[in-house]
């Protein structure tokens, strides 16, 4: 059986992350199972609440896709944050703090696939890890979902892994959700026209590998872009050139990476 996490033991590996400072967080709630971290975080959206579940039973993904979580296995983690200058970061911004946690806890090297996706290069651009983030009134409930001990056998989609499945062994949940929760807090206060805010969108450009790629960008609504990404702008949205050579700004999609040289897609 699969160990169960401990708040405590959370506030103890954010509290030597951070040499013993205060953080943001006033405690980290730990669910066996909820029908959705988002949803819990919003019937009391108090600034800096985090709920986490062992189990979700009705997570969703973007465009409402389906996302449940085995227990004991993975990181379902729903953080409300106060809506900084720049609230439009925000999901780039949490998907840089899973890419950092990660590489604080184990030796798994992951990018940035634009806007919400952390993959892993040497497990075929598979995915990690998403981001789900929702703008309430003051606030912002960014939710995150993590595959962290699952086995290959046990994922949902071939396009999915785990850090386990990546070759990290088995990870202990506490260490991560505690690096992951420490990076968010420092990346919020990013999220704004600062010097900290231009490091971490040249941070989030530098791990990103949508960026210098062909990609079709499925648009809300079913229009499709083929393009050539070539950045991000100052609110996060990416940027490129299309095949005809119009200039191209999409402030929200899915994004498929087309390979070079090849017909396939990822």
């Amino acid at each position: 059986m699969a160990p169960v996490m401990a708040s405590d033991r959370v506030t103890a590996h954010m509290r030597t992350l951070r040499r013993g400072a205060d953080g943001p967080y006033a405690t980290v709630e730990i669910h066996d199972r909820v029908d959705s971290t988002n949803a819990q975080a919003r019937r009391d959206p108090v600034p800096w609440r985090v709920v986490v579940a062992e189990e979700q039973t009705a997570g969703r993904g973007r465009l409402d896709r389906g996302w449940t979580t085995d227990a004991g296995l993975a990181l379902a983690v729903s953080v409300v944050v106060p809506t900084p200058e720049e609230p439009t970061w925000v999901p780039l911004a949490a998907g840089l703090a899973v890419h950092r946690a990660v590489a604080d806890v184990c030796d798994v090297a992951t990018v940035l696939k634009w806007p919400n996706d952390v993959l892993v290069p040497s497990d075929g651009q598979r995915k990690l890890a998403g981001i789900l983030c929702e703008l309430i009134p003051g606030a912002v409930i960014v939710g995150t979902g993590v595959n962290v001990n699952q086995a290959r056998d046990a994922l949902p989609l071939d396009s999915a892994t785990s850090l386990r499945a990546s070759g990290a062994g088995e990870v202990d949940r506490e260490r991560l959700l505690a690096a992951y929760l420490v990076h968010l807090a420092q990346l919020h206060t990013a999220c704004a026209d600062t010097a900290a805010g231009r490091e971490m969108r040249a941070a989030y450009a530098a791990a990103c590998s949508t960026i210098g790629r062909d990609v079709t960008v499925e648009r809300p609504g079913g229009q499709s872009v083929a393009m050539r990404a070539t950045g991000l702008d100052r609110w996060g949205r990416l940027v490129g050139q299309a095949r005809d050579g119009a200039h191209v700004v999409v402030p929200a999609g899915d994004v498929i990476h087309i390979r070079p040289s090849s017909s396939r897609q990822e």
